[in-house]
């Protein structure tokens, strides 16, 4: 939940105040006239993976809150498989009524580039409604490492010749891309990809030291950085955590052009209507604005979303456009 990076995406920060132009072509290709009582029924929130990731996380969290402020009730439905694949897939041939919307992460911008034999849905005509959060990425190490910070590390990959091994959640997946962007921002030394099935025993195996280093979300290591299991090195986004505010970002550790985030955004089917989408936002933005929800999602190590359809628009946009060029450039593969 990726991504992203300069003449990479924008940070949040950087998001605020854009104008509608920057989307002007991404809301709703062919809009349909929508009735103006909506929602009159229940409307379904379809993620792409199973309950209890980050994901799935930020589809629940606002369901309460779009709930009283849309006057229905406001259901997850969990179809995972495929990197996310089947859920965007899903709401790709759905109808444009807004009683089904996606609660799609960064991956949607990355998998049309790495699934290369399966016909895959263009993100870019979903229409996206509004950001729920974003997290950076943490470039995380284990014990047994012989560094005690980013500079040490660069070091250390390069000493060896042979190379160090690097966890990933999977071929193809941000976790992968990510380290292969950073490789090719420190000289392309050699480092050896092992994928995992997904992070939680990319991580196991990260702390006991089988392998040398990972990236994934703060969220995902924040327990094992505050345990002392793992060591972290840097942040990929604009600002430091504030779950683990003594580490540096990428810009501070002096690594140029490597600003990335994971982040999980709220889409509606193509066509959707620009008054269903004004109303969702509003919706959205009303459950992000509780305070709980805010404290739940920053003490994760995520940073709560916001803002409007034309911002998660630009983020999407430009997350395609650079993991295209990291993909082509790295030869990855899902498959």
């Amino acid at each position: 939940m990726p991504a992203s990076h300069d003449s990479s995406p924008l940070s949040r920060r950087q998001l605020v105040g854009l104008g509608l132009a920057a989307a002007a072509g991404t809301i709703a290709s062919s809009p349909v006239r929508a009735q103006a009582a909506w929602p009159t029924r229940s409307v379904t929130l379809v993620v792409g993976y199973p309950p209890g990731g980050q994901t799935d996380f930020a589809g629940r969290m606002v369901t309460a809150g779009m709930q009283t402020a849309l006057g229905q009730g406001v259901v997850i439905d969990n179809r995972a498989g495929a990197g996310g694949n089947i859920g965007t897939d899903y709401i790709m041939k759905a109808a444009p009524d807004g009683y089904r919307l996606l609660v799609g992460n960064g991956n949607i911008t990355l998998n049309p580039h790495t699934y290369r034999n399966t016909a895959m849905a263009d993100p870019l005509k979903l229409t996206p409604i509004g950001l729920l959060l974003q997290s950076s990425l943490v470039l995380a190490i284990p014990n047994t490492v012989p560094a005690k910070n980013y500079k040490e590390f660069v070091d250390w990959v390069k000493r060896n010749k042979d190379g160090i091994d690097y966890a990933s959640g999977g071929p193809g997946s941000l976790t992968h891309a990510s380290m292969e962007l950073f490789r090719e921002r420190i000289g392309k030394p050699t480092m050896n990809h092992v994928p995992y099935k997904g992070s939680s025993p990319a991580v196991i195996d990260l702390i006991a030291g089988r392998v040398s280093a990972m990236f994934d979300a703060a969220s995902v290591m924040a327990p094992f950085i505050k345990s002392g299991q793992l060591r972290p090195l840097m942040v990929t986004g604009s600002q430091r955590v504030p779950a683990f505010p003594d580490v540096p970002t990428a810009a501070e550790c002096g690594l140029k052009n490597f600003e990335v985030i994971s982040f999980v955004g709220l889409y509606g089917p193509p066509g959707l209507s620009a008054d269903i989408v004004r109303k969702a936002n509003v919706a959205m933005n009303a459950a992000l604005k509780d305070p709980t929800i805010q404290k739940g999602i920053v003490e994760r190590g995520d940073e709560p979303g916001g803002g409007t359809p034309e911002q998660l628009a630009t983020l999407t946009r430009d997350y395609y456009k650079l993991w295209g060029e990291v993909v082509r450039a790295n030869d990855i593969r899902a498959e």
